[in-house]
């Protein structure tokens, strides 16, 4: 297997093994659960308006964003194969849902026509979290500046 010393997907990420002299960590080698938080950012462009906004606000006027989108999952890792989830397993549920946001103008899709940083949030959530239950929660950032993370209904 490319990157593994012995075939096995955890060594890939072992290859102090082939170091004289530096014991490898294995997870058999873990006397605890390894917990993990993945992230995986995907980006798309789009315009918006913010309805809710006072008359003459700036973001009242059609305007656009280069948004990127952090998809975080959380869990344990599995101590047979070393790693939480492929992330080409995030993307196949995630990407089709981006690509239905790239170069639209968000207020004319369902569920977001008030569509703030907040909303878009909580939209993108509850169409992943269906198909990606180890969704932990979800970060838009409008600019290099501006962001929004959800994590969820309250419990």
């Amino acid at each position: 297997m490319a990157g593994g010393l012995s075939g096995k997907p955890a060594d890939a990420l072992l290859a102090a093994r082939a170091r004289p002299g530096l014991r490898s960590l294995a997870m058999a080698d873990l006397d605890r659960t390894m917990q993990i938080t993945l992230t995986k950012t995907f980006t798309f462009d789009s315009a918006h308006w913010l309805p809710t906004f006072p008359e003459g606000h700036k973001c009242r006027r059609m305007h656009g964003h280069s948004f990127h989108v952090d998809v975080l999952v959380a869990g344990d890792v599995n101590p047979e194969a070393g790693y939480l989830i492929d992330y080409g397993d995030i993307k196949r549920v995630v990407g089709p849902i981006i690509d239905s946001l790239d170069h639209r103008v968000l207020n004319e899709i369902e569920g977001l026509e008030n569509p703030t940083a907040e909303m878009l949030c909580v939209w993108l959530y509850e169409r992943i979290k269906p198909q990606l239950p180890l969704l932990d929660r979800i970060r838009v950032r409008e600019t290099c500046t501006s962001e929004a993370e959800y994590t969820g209904p309250a419990a």
